[in-house]
């Protein structure tokens, strides 16, 4: 069975910063997954999560990012659309996200398939939790982790 590893990047203490931990942990209650899932509150622990980039057949990643196009929407990237060395700053944790699938890839040991999806964050005041926009980009997010988990399950 495919080893899937689903990691929600964010600081939850500022606001919509929080955006991809808090959508991990509604990924998680909205289904009764296998245990070849792995749910992973990675926080702000940049290279402390490499193993969890490293150990799995398909990677999926939340985060609040800053698209080049910002738009106020909930995006997804593949693969095949994420640079090992992004030159504009998507997020606040995009150096430990770059960082991360460049040494995998070095190491040889890159999934087979990653994902990583997010929106453009409202406010990062201090103690805030999620905005409004951003429970309606969650619901969203959720809805497209929901779908790609789904088809990954199946094959």
């Amino acid at each position: 069975m495919k080893k899937i590893n689903i990691v929600g990047l964010g600081n939850i203490l500022f606001g919509d910063e929080g955006f991809g931990v808090e959508t991990v942990r509604a990924l998680e209650a909205s289904g009764n997954w296998p245990e070849s899932v792995q749910f992973v509150d990675g926080g702000t622990q940049g290279l402390y999560l490499l193993d969890y980039f490293e150990s799995c057949d398909a990677l999926m990643v939340f985060d609040s990012i800053i698209p080049v196009e910002f738009e106020p929407k909930v995006y997804l990237y593949r693969k095949e659309e994420l640079p090992a060395f992004i030159h504009r700053k998507m997020s606040a944790h995009q150096m430990g996200l770059s960082e991360l699938l460049a040494v995998a890839k070095l190491h040889g040991r890159e999934p087979a398939e990653i994902v990583l999806i997010g929106a453009p964050p409202h406010d990062l005041g201090l103690g805030n939790g999620l905005s409004e926009p951003m429970r309606q980009h969650l619901e969203r997010a959720v809805g497209m982790g929901r779908e790609i988990l789904e088809l990954w399950l199946v094959e």
